[in-house]
């Protein structure tokens, strides 16, 4: 070989793996790696997630976080519902809630509301699912007939009810004709029964969601745990409460969640169907009626406001109790990033 052709041997870097046999050379000890990110991956990434969740987050800061500050700054005024409140109250309003014995009632109302839509729509919802998921002749039609009235409005479902259930109305009529005058009711209007014709309403109205929740939930479990349990013997209820009934847990969990909520705040039917003064004589008054009584009616608005915070800080904190004690084990599961990594390492 030629002197530069030497010089040019003796002088190129080596390739393959060294001589040591430990693949390729390490960097020497105490120099840094260099980062094989690029500089500006980062910020594309915070710029991409800023311009996605952007238009969500002013949405709900002004329709959601706005209004309910402005009504915490109104419930301090005595507030005709014009002009800016000049007449401060301080705590009073606040404190008329508090010790009034029908807020109270409309309270009390609004649990029992809560708790016999669980005791009622759950088990009824259910049960429906579980005909709907068989293969049977007209399963689409009944589906149909079942969701229906979810999606009727409000208005309309109160106005039929209550020309319905009137003292004169289609059903005591039908009574009267079939010799049973003797089961005639005062169904919207007797203390003793109009809680009872609510949660029929209520009943009614909604079990059609709560169906569709639950054949859903109910689709997504593999039929190969029915056939496994059928193989063992395993007769079909037990299939439902040993399979069914924990796979169906979190849609049953999402579900209560929804209709607790909707309890809290129910409003609209019950202003419909008894108005905004015969609701609290019935029984079957709500916190949002009385809001909207001793609120809007009365042209109280500061009044209304200082309600309608007090309904949020309730509706608010049953939320937080049901997610930390029930909800906790489904969201649990769907976190990722940190919290996810340490569980992996454990």
């Amino acid at each position: 070989m030629s002197d530069s052709q030497v010089l040019s041997a003796g002088t190129a870097a080596p390739e393959g793996p060294s001589p040591a046999g430990g693949g390729m050379t390490p960097p020497p000890a105490g120099r840094p790696v260099a980062s094989t990110s690029r500089p500006g991956a980062d910020w594309r990434k915070r710029a991409e997630i800023a311009v996605l969740s952007g238009p969500a987050i002013i949405v709900f800061l002004t329709f959601v976080i706005a209004p309910v500050g402005m009504a915490a700054y109104y419930g301090f005024f005595r507030w005709k519902g014009f002009g800016p409140p000049t007449d401060f109250a301080g705590l009073r309003n606040y404190v008329t809630i508090l010790t009034d014995p029908t807020f109270h009632a409309a309270v009390g109302h609004n649990f029992v509301i809560l708790f016999f839509s669980l005791v009622l729509q759950g088990p009824i919802a259910i049960l429906f699912a579980l005909l709907m998921n068989q293969k049977i002749r007209g399963r689409s039609v009944i589906r149909m007939l079942i969701f229906v009235p979810y999606v009727i409005s409000e208005v309309i479902v109160g106005t039929g009810w209550s020309l319905m259930m009137a003292d004169t109305g289609a059903l005591n009529t039908l009574l009267a004709k079939l010799g049973l005058s003797n089961l005639q009711q005062s169904w919207l209007a007797d203390p003793d029964i109009a809680m009872g014709t609510l949660m029929l309403i209520l009943t009614w109205k909604y079990v059609g969601f709560a169906v569709i929740l639950m054949l859903a939930g109910l689709q997504s479990i593999p039929e190969e745990l029915y056939e496994a349990a059928a193989i063992d013997g395993a007769s079909f209820w037990q299939q439902q409460f040993r399979i069914t009934l924990p796979l169906l847990g979190p849609t049953i969990r999402i579900w209560a969640f929804l209709s607790i909520i909707g309890a809290l705040q129910l409003f609209d039917l019950v202003n419909i169907i008894w108005g905004q003064y015969v609701a609290s004589t019935a029984g079957t008054s709500t916190m949002a009626t009385y809001m909207y009584l001793n609120g809007h009616m009365a042209g109280n608005y500061g009044y209304g406001s200082a309600v309608a915070v007090v309904l949020f800080l309730i509706s608010l904190t049953v939320a937080l109790v049901y997610q930390r004690f029930v909800l906790r084990r489904d969201t649990d599961g769907a976190l990722t990033g940190a919290s996810g990594r340490k569980g992996k390492k454990k």
